[in-house]
């Protein structure tokens, strides 16, 4: 066993290894992948009205050593940070280490006044449910016990228990997670800042600049956390322990304590991964509120191609990603205690949960409806004397900034946004699954990848296959798949160190037996679930690449394209912005039902 931990560890230091220089590899490959001329770039990042003659430009290729090729620059900028020196700015020629000291550090004062957030979002969702389990009922209390069978006898218990992790708490926690971080950051500055005036609208020098932005991106980090942390709640409570415990006179207080240890440590790093995705995942909200953070600083470096500067800010947030893993390990660890390095995990039986429920029909009717009729419509005709028009007969859903119909761009859209996001979906869910399967190449892996701004990667995809919706699908999956392998990888070593598959080992099962009948089971249903609620967030995440350039171009009627053309006006035509936000939504509830609809609940989540 001991031989098995040091090979995990291994595979963990290799992978992040690997990944790293994969990263760094490709972004000083930036200017000979894109096609874009790196010197025009930095000539007009250093002087918009400096003419850009062919002298000018051979000078600045010479001066920055362009003219060699990529191999050898790359050589001096590593040989540089092993001594400490990260180089200096090409476009002012100011040093570059400070400048990213200076992003990281107000990134993560951002991260944590944000996580605060999430938290306490995450814990007010889950709570319902970690109470009614503590007390043993749900809808009519603890009257019978679980068979092997999974059926149960008459009455609630755990029963009930498990009936209660996917209600209207649920549905909350995925609406909130569907929420478009610059949707809310938009709403936020136009409510609490201008028409109230509560709160300052952008900047960064008092605490009280913190609020907005910590709540923009606090919100939807703690619907998806919050239902992760519901989904595996009613899985622990049904195990036989917890039983015990409460048949032996364990307070409410006692059993909580125990099965919050029990159920978190498959989500710890999905914690990590929350927090590191906080610091360099915000360039949106970090661009609303004019935040001079890390983010920001890499993508306006991206912009310019100001290699040094984009190098050093992609490494400081993998190291933070790789720092942040390494905690999260420890703490699951912590947690698991020495059952996980004895193979002594109890698993509970799998029980099906038949959640049946208006929720579903009612949100798949109104995406129908609205879809089919605004397939009969013209989504590219334009109605001049109708812009910015509310709902009317001609416009039921009213017209954007161009005068085109709304209606008609949001049912012309489903087809673009719901199918392209269900086949990134797909495959996120598909390469995590594969990845997961050897958790020391996972953890790695995923805590690299997640380090990556997706914007960052859907300029690096941009420069080779340019920008549009491919592109934009490409540079989505490779960053949607880390959080999903990292839930993955933290199943299978769960189920992996259950004692009943010792008992199989022993009698000689074989490994492929033991995959395909145990691994396979207890953990493709909880990664799936988990993958159908980033469903909107993988929507969304397209539609911040369009809105950038990046995706989706204009005049396609993507709903997050619409969406971002919208918001310069929310304040005149809200109903323009709100339309294909609705819609996103409705998304969120329509995938939080099929997610918990008929689940089988079992293993670690």
């Amino acid at each position: 066993m001991l031989s098995h931990v040091a090979v995990t560890r291994g595979g963990v230091l290799f992978s992040r290894i690997v990944a790293l220089v994969a990263i760094v590899v490709v972004i000083g490959l930036l200017p000979w992948l894109s096609g874009r001329d790196a010197a025009l770039s930095l000539l007009r990042a250093r002087s918009a009205e400096q003419e850009p003659t062919p002298e000018a430009l051979e000078a600045i290729r010479r001066d920055l050593g362009l003219d060699g090729g990529p191999l050898p620059l790359l050589g001096e900028w590593l040989g540089g940070v092993v001594r400490g020196d990260f180089g200096r700015s090409w476009a002012n020629g100011s040093a570059v280490l400070p400048a990213v000291l200076s992003g990281l550090g107000v990134s993560l004062t951002l991260m944590a006044a944000a996580l605060a957030v999430t938290l306490a979002l995450a814990c007010a969702l889950c709570t319902p449910t970690l109470i009614r389990g503590a007390r043993g009922s749900q809808r009519g209390g603890v009257r019978g016990t679980l068979r092997r069978d999974g059926r149960g006898s008459s009455g609630g218990g755990a029963r009930g228990i498990l009936r209660g992790g996917g209600g209207g708490t649920g549905a909350m926690a995925a609406v909130l997670g569907a929420l478009p971080e610059f949707l809310i950051a938009t709403v936020l500055l136009v409510t609490l800042s201008v028409w109230l005036g509560w709160l300052p609208p952008y900047g960064w020098q008092e605490p009280r600049h913190l609020v907005l932005p910590a709540l923009a991106l606090g919100i939807p980090a703690g619907g998806v956390l919050g239902r992760l942390v519901d989904d595996t709640l009613p899985a622990a409570f049904a195990e036989p322990w917890a039983g015990l415990w409460r048949s032996a006179g364990c307070g409410p207080g006692v059993i909580a304590r125990a099965v919050l240890r029990r159920a978190l440590p498959a989500l710890v790093p999905q914690l990590g991964l929350v927090a590191v995705g906080l610091a360099g995942g915000a360039v949106a909200v970090e661009t609303v509120f004019a935040v001079p953070g890390i983010g920001r600083t890499a993508l306006g470096a991206a912009e310019s191609q100001d290699l040094p500067l984009l190098q050093a800010a992609v490494l400081a947030l993998v190291l933070l990603g790789v720092l942040a893993g390494i905690l999260a390990s420890a703490a699951r660890h912590w947690m698991l205690g020495p059952s996980l390095r004895d193979a002594a995990l109890s698993l509970p039986t799998p029980v099906v949960s038949r959640v049946v429920g208006p929720v579903p029909v009612v949100c798949g009717a109104v995406l129908a409806v609205a879809v089919g009729w605004g397939l009969s419509l013209d989504p590219l005709a334009v109605d001049v004397a109708a812009r910015l028009a509310g709902p009317s007969w001609d416009h039921p859903l009213g017209a954007d900034a161009l005068g085109r119909d709304v209606l008609a761009r949001v049912g012309h859209g489903a087809a673009a946004t719901l199918g392209v996001s269900a086949l990134v979906c797909a495959a996120s869910y598909v390469i995590a699954l594969t990845v997961g399967l050897l958790p020391g190449l996972a953890a790695g892996a995923a805590e690299v990848a997640n380090a990556v701004p997706p914007v960052i990667a859907g300029i690096l995809v941009a420069a080779v296959l340019g920008p549009g919706m491919p592109g934009a699908s490409v540079a989505v999956a490779l960053v949607s798949w880390p959080a999903l392998a990292a839930h993955a990888a933290a199943l299978v070593s769960e189920v992996r160190a259950a004692a009943h598959l010792t008992a199989q080992r022993a009698i000689g099962s074989s490994p492929v037996w033991i995959l395909t009948h145990h691994v396979l089971p207890a953990v493709a249903g909880p990664v799936a679930r988990h993958a159908v609620l980033r469903l909107p967030g993988i929507a969304l995440a397209m539609a911040s690449l369009g809105f950038l350039g990046l995706g989706a171009q204009p005049p396609a009627p993507e709903w997050g394209l619409t969406l971002a053309e919208s918001l310069p006006y929310v304040e005149r035509a809200p109903w323009a912005a709100l339309v294909p936000a609705g819609m996103l939504l409705l998304l969120a509830a329509l995938a939080v039902s099929l997610s918990t609809a008929g689940r089988r609940t079992g293993g670690a989540a």
